[in-house]
């Protein structure tokens, strides 16, 4: 057993440092995600369409959300597991929330990528792992099998 776990903490450390790598390889650090999540959520505020939905979501829990985000982004491009959320049901009964904001928030980060990111790479990182996650949200959000179920007569 204690093999097992040993192993497992060298398998873990082995992901978390070619992350790392790869990471610094792109220009990528810790004060980077915070100027990303920063820039990106204060463009998000100045949107028309999300700024409303965010803001009354997070009216008065900024400062913590912002927190919460940097720990997200950091977590996810460094693999340190210092993100323990659940982003699915942190985003469940959002009020005016749609599918159709997620290609907003897309083309709104991607922007922010092109403005700040330090190169193409990092961007093109970036931009595939916020596409698979507006993906994982919208279909955890929004999609219904049943609608898709051949056998399933029209109303």
């Amino acid at each position: 057993m204690d093999t097992e776990i040993q192993g497992r903490a060298v398998h873990v450390a082995a992901i978390r440092e070619r992350a790392e790598a790869e990471m610094k390889a792109m220009g990528i650090d810790e004060a980077f995600i915070d100027r990303l999540v920063e820039t990106f959520y204060g463009r998000v505020l100045q949107h028309p369409a999300l700024g409303p939905v965010f803001d009354a979501r997070l009216s008065g829990r900024w400062p913590e959300h912002m927190q919460k985000m940097k720990s997200f982004w950091s977590s996810v491009a460094f693999r340190s597991g210092a993100y323990g959320g659940k982003p699915v049901q942190a985003h469940t009964g959002v009020a005016n929330m749609s599918p159709d904001l997620f290609p907003q928030w897309l083309a709104l980060f991607s922007e922010t990528l092109s403005d700040i990111a330090p190169n193409p790479e990092a961007k093109a990182w970036f931009m595939a792992t916020a596409e698979r996650i507006a993906t994982s949200l919208t279909l955890s959000l929004f999609y219904n099998p049943a609608l898709d179920d051949p056998m399933r007569k029209p109303a």
